[in-house]
C-alpha cells in the first residue's frame, strides 16, 4: 500500500527519498515531497525576523560569556567538569566488558552482510533498501547515534572487525601496522572521503543507481582495509571517514571516559577533549559547507542559474561540473572564514597565529550538529522507517525477514509544519551558542588575558556570518 500524500510544501533532496517509475528493469526517478518544510511560507515568523533574533542571541551570549566567564571552565582543567561523574560499577563493568565489544562488533557484522547482499543480489531499483540505509541509515542515523551513545561507529564499525579477523589468522596486532601513521595526514585522508561521499550523494547524476553506490562502497572498504593492513588501527582514528565524523559528533554527548572508567559529563566538556589535528577543520568544513550546500542546490537562484546559464548550458555534463565547483567553494568557504578569523586573533608570544585554526576547529562541531538537525530530522524520522519497511525485503522477492513489510510510516513531523521550524531554527541557534561558548572557553585558556575579549572579536564575526547565511540557505531552500 503507498503512503499518504504529504503537505505539498514540502521538498526532497536526497536521491533516496524519489519514487521509482519502471521502466524495463530501471527507474527513472520522480521527485516525492518527501522531508523538512519547504522554505520561508512555513515558518511562524519571517525569515528578517528568525535571522536578527538568531544573530541577536549570539551576540548577548559572547556579551554574557565576557563579563561572567574570565577563567577556562574545562580547558586545562583536568579535575573539574571533563572528570565527569563516574557511572556505576556495574554498569562500567557492562560497558567495558568484552562480551559488550563482541555485541557490538557483531551487530555491526550483521548489518554490513545484510546490506551487502541487498547490494549484490537486490534489484537495481530504488526499492531496494541498500539506497536507504546508504543514504540515511549510515550518513543521518549515525549522527543522531553518536550524539546520543558516543562513537557509534567505532564501535560496531565492521572494516575494524575485518581487519581484527585478518590479524587473528595471521597472527599479528590489529593496533599495530607495518608503518607508524604519518603525522602530518592527520585527518585530510578523513576529510577527502567525507567529500566524496557528498559528491556522490548531491552531485553525481548517477547516484540513485546501484552500481555506482555499490562500487562506492567497494573502494571504501578496500582503502580502510589496505589502511588498517599497513598503519594499524590508528589508520581509522585518523583517516576513516565515517569514524572521525561519528567520533567528533560524539563528543556532543554525555558520556565520556576519564581514568579508565566510563563517566557522564556534559557535552561541553566532553567537546573539549577534542585534540587539535592536522585536518580537522578540513573535516567540520566538509561537513558544514555540503549542509549548506544541500540547500544552496534547492533555492530558486541556483536552479535558474543551472538551467539558464549559456556557460552551463553548452557545457557537457554542465550542470554537474557546476554543482562540482559550487559543492567544492562550500565545502572550503567555511574552512576559509574561520581561518582567517583565527589568524585575525590577537596572541601572545607562546602560540602562533597559524596553529589557531586547529585549535579553536572542535568550536564548529556544534554548528554541524544543529544543521543536521535543522536539515535532515524529519527525513530521517520518515524515510528511515521506509527504510525499515522495505529492509524485509532485501531481494524484492516478496519475503518478510523483519517482519516489518506491512508497517506504514508516520508523517507525524511533516503534518506539524510549526513544530518542525521551531525545531530547525531552534537547533540552528542552539548550536552556533554552543559553539561560541565552546570557542570562547579555549579562548581564554589560550589568549593573553589583555587580548581575552578583543582578540575574540574576529571569531565573533565569523561566528554571526555563520548563522546568518545557514538561516538565510535555510529559508532560501
Amino acid at each position: 500500500m503507498p503512503p499518504p500524500p504529504l503537505p505539498p510544501t514540502h521538498t526532497c533532496r536526497f536521491p533516496s527519498c524519489y519514487a521509482p517509475r519502471p521502466i524495463g528493469r530501471h527507474v527513472i526517478p520522480l521527485p516525492l515531497p518527501m522531508h523538512g518544510i519547504g522554505g520561508a511560507k512555513d515558518l511562524p515568523i519571517s525569515p528578517q525576523l528568525a535571522i536578527t533574533g538568531a544573530v541577536a542571541a549570539l551576540v548577548i551570549s559572547f556579551s554574557v560569556l565576557a563579563l561572567a566567564w574570565r577563567t577556562p571552565r574545562y580547558d586545562g582543567n583536568p579535575d573539574g567538569p571533563v572528570a565527569g561523574r563516574r557511572v556505576p560499577h556495574w554498569m562500567d563493568g557492562v560497558l567495558t566488558s568484552r562480551g559488550f565489544a563482541v555485541a557490538a562488533r557483531v551487530l555491526g557484522m550483521v548489518v554490513f552482510l545484510y546490506s551487502a547482499a541487498a547490494a549484490v543480489l537486490g534489484e537495481d531499483l530504488l526499492t531496494n533498501p541498500f539506497f536507504g540505509i546508504f543514504y540515511v541509515w549510515w550518513w543521518i542515523g549515525l549522527v543522531f547515534a553518536s550524539a546520543l551513545l558516543g562513537p557509534v561507529w567505532k564501535a560496531i564499525s565492521p572494516v575494524r572487525t575485518i581487519n581484527l579477523a585478518f590479524s587473528k589468522i595471521s597472527g599479528s596486532d590489529p593496533d599495530v601496522g607495518l608503518l607508524a601513521y604519518p603525522a602530518r595526514l592527520g585527518h585530510w585522508p578523513a576529510s577527502l572521503g567525507l567529500f566524496a561521499f557528498v559528491w556522490l550523494e548531491l552531485v553525481y547524476p548517477y547516484s540513485t543507481e546501484l552500481g555506482p553506490v555499490r562500487l562506492w562502497c567497494a573502494v571504501y572498504v578496500a582503502v580502510m582495509l589496505l589502511g588498517g593492513a599497513i598503519f594499524g588501527n590508528g589508520f581509522y582514528e585518523k583517516a576513516d571517514p565515517f569514524e572521525v565524523y561519528s567520533t567528533l559528533i560524539g563528543k556532543l554527548s554525555v558520556w565520556g571516559t576519564h581514568e579508565g572508567r566510563i563517566v557522564v559529563r556534559s557535552p561541553l566538556a566532553n567537546l573539549s577533549t577534542v585534540v587539535p589535528t592536522a585536518g580537522l577543520l578540513a573535516v567540520v568544513s566538509v561537513l558544514f559547507g555540503s549542509t549548506a550546500f544541500d540547500s544552496f542546490k534547492d533555492s530558486p537562484f541556483w536552479v535558474r542559474f543551472s538551467q539558464t546559464n549559456e556557460l552551463v548550458a553548452g557545457l557537457e555534463n554542465g550542470s554537474t561540473i557546476a554543482d562540482s565547483l559550487a559543492l567544492l567553494v562550500f565545502s572550503a568557504a567555511p574552512a576559509l572564514v574561520f581561518a582567517g578569523a583565527a589568524a585575525a586573533t590577537m596572541t601572545g608570544p607562546d602560540l602562533r597565529r597559524r596553529d589557531l585554526p586547529a585549535i579553536l576547529a572542535h568550536s564548529i562541531v556544534p554548528i554541524i550538529l544543529g544543521y543536521i538537525v535543522a536539515h535532515y530530522a524529519s527525513y530521517w524520522f520518515e524515510v528511515g522507517q521506509d527504510t525499515l519497511i522495505k529492509a524485509s525485503d532485501p531481494l524484492t522477492t516478496g519475503a518478510d525477514y523483519l517482519g516489518t513489510g506491512d508497517w506504514q510510516v508516520n508523517y507525524w513531523l511533516s503534518y506539524h509544519p510549526t513544530l518542525l521550524a521551531n525545531i530547525k531554527v531552534g537547533a540552528v541557534v542552539v548550536g552556533h551558542v554552543v559553539a561560541a561558548i565552546a570557542s570562547h572557553d579555549r579562548s581564554v585558556a589560550l589568549l593573553p588575558p589583555r587580548h581575552q575579549i578583543l582578540g575574540q572579536l574576529p571569531l565573533l564575526m565569523a561566528m554571526v556570518a555563520f548563522t546568518s547565511g545557514g538561516l538565510y540557505l535555510l529559508f532560501a531552500a
